[in-house]
């Protein structure tokens, strides 16, 4: 009898749509490898749903709050469903970018200096001597995300208003000029290294993330072998410092400007990185060999509880 895998998908957090394409395409290859596939839509009766389905493992395609910081990992703990990813303490974890700073920089991890102040703080003068970026303290998918540039004279006022919709919170770091790279990470192993550059713009916003042809993905980055190496090792060491399991990406900076700092910082760990077939993580896991479909049957055979 074929392994029953309930698939968990959308949610209500701000990356609910991106879930939706995240989920139906692993539930797609899922179903081509010939397992039982039910695709849950999650919503706050999600325990009663799971407890009635029993399924053999989850398969979490969930994105930001509820889906990656914990939150629903705790919950398939509880039921005794194994899952995909990363467990309780790594998903809380990665998910406040100041936390899983101060960890990753414990372990050796250059990362973006910063600090954490209130919103209307940051509204009312400048946290740090631009240009420096604005970031949610637990959202994912680059929302809510600004970059202030050094001509700026005002710090953004949309921090004070109503419109902000990401917490009292935001953390505030100096923006490292350079390339996007991104590096996946299997299990214990660090894959190839992605650089992204932006069709229109200077980064990798949502817009870039995932409208048609927003960006461009070059794999493997045309970097010199000791940097693409050393991507590879913080991606590794970030994930491991941060207590991930199974799939993580590590996003990066590298600032080889004319005249730049040559800095390679993290930026960030996503414990629950996009799974569509054309999302980085698949890209990377190609490159490598490893087809979209033997991707995810990887993923749900390595779900397993107490992670």
């Amino acid at each position: 009898m074929s392994k029953h895998v309930a698939v968990l998908m959308g949610g209500w957090s701000s990356e609910r749509e991106i879930s939706l394409r995240s989920g139906n395409a692993c539930a797609g290859a899922l179903e081509g490898e010939g397992y039982r596939v039910t695709r849950v839509d999650v919503g706050p009766d999600i325990a009663t749903v799971l407890t009635e389905l029993r399924p053999d493992a989850a398969l979490n395609a969930l994105h930001g709050p509820a889906g990656e910081d914990g939150t629903i990992q705790g919950l398939l703990e509880i039921l005794k469903i194994p899952y995909t990813h990363s467990g309780v303490l790594a998903s809380a974890l990665a998910m406040h970018k100041e936390r899983a700073k101060t960890v990753m920089r414990a372990a050796g991890v250059s990362v973006p200096e910063g600090r954490v102040v209130n919103r209307h703080d940051a509204a009312k003068s400048h946290s740090l001597t631009p240009p420096y970026v604005v970031k949610p303290i637990a959202e994912g998918s680059s929302m809510g995300v600004i970059i202030v540039r050094d001509e700026r004279s005002h710090p953004p006022q949309i921090l004070a208003s109503d419109a902000w919709v990401y917490g009292e919170e935001v953390l505030v770091e100096t923006y490292v000029a350079g390339r996007e790279l991104t590096c996946a990470v299997l299990g214990d192993r660090a894959l190839g290294v992605t650089e992204i550059k932006p069709v229109s713009g200077e980064w990798y916003d949502f817009d870039a993330k995932y409208a048609g042809g927003g960006s461009i993905h070059v794999l493997p980055a045309d970097l010199k072998l000791n940097i693409y190496q050393r991507v590879q090792e913080l991606a590794l060491t970030a994930h491991q410092a941060l207590g991930c399991r199974g799939v993580s990406r590590a996003d990066l900076r590298y600032d080889d400007t004319p005249g730049g700092t040559g800095a390679l910082v993290v930026l960030e760990v996503n414990t629950q990185p996009g799974m569509t077939q054309t999302s980085l993580v698949p890209e990377i896991a190609a490159h490598a060999g490893q087809s979209f479909g033997e991707l995810v049957r990887w993923m749900v055979e390595d779900a397993s509880l107490n992670r």
